[in-house]
């Protein structure tokens, strides 16, 4: 990532959007194990989800360790979604989560998308630091699927 998307990372960590450094194993089970909304979600759907979507790490520099993850589903036009944001919890509380939303943020920018969307239980005061708000319609929005 620019150096200028990861300003506010903390300088032990790195960003980096090549998804061949993502550990699918270790992002699958924190996922699967340890968040809420992925919780049961199988390996095989995992790796397809990583398969079909721009992938975001965050890394430990001096051992390569990751430590966070995103992914964003988009037509890279007008629409993403960002989903599957998660921080390991030896790393909670260092800025970390919110260095990667910016820069995932930041990554998505030259493509002027009209509309990033993400869905969250309890990080509503992190996401709108970032700018993110409540839907000004949500009357019109309608979802096929769990909700």
């Amino acid at each position: 990532m620019d150096a200028a998307m990861t300003t506010d990372l903390p300088a032990a960590y790195e960003i980096s959007a090549d998804s061949a450094r993502i550990d699918a194993a270790l992002v699958h089970r924190w996922l699967s194990e340890d968040a809420y909304w992925a919780r049961d979600r199988s390996r095989e759907k995992q790796d397809r989800a990583i398969a079909g979507s721009l992938n975001f790490g965050v890394y430990e520099r001096a051992s390569g360790q990751q430590v966070g993850y995103a992914r964003v589903v988009t037509d890279k036009a007008d629409f993403a979604w960002l989903c599957d944001v998660y921080i390991s919890p030896q790393v909670r509380g260092k800025g970390i989560g919110t260095a990667l939303v910016t820069a995932v943020r930041d990554h998505l920018a030259p493509y002027g998308l009209r509309r990033i969307l993400l869905a969250t239980a309890d990080a509503h005061e992190i996401y709108a630091k970032l700018g993110f708000a409540p839907l000004e319609a949500p009357e019109r929005w309608m979802a096929l699927g769990r909700q």
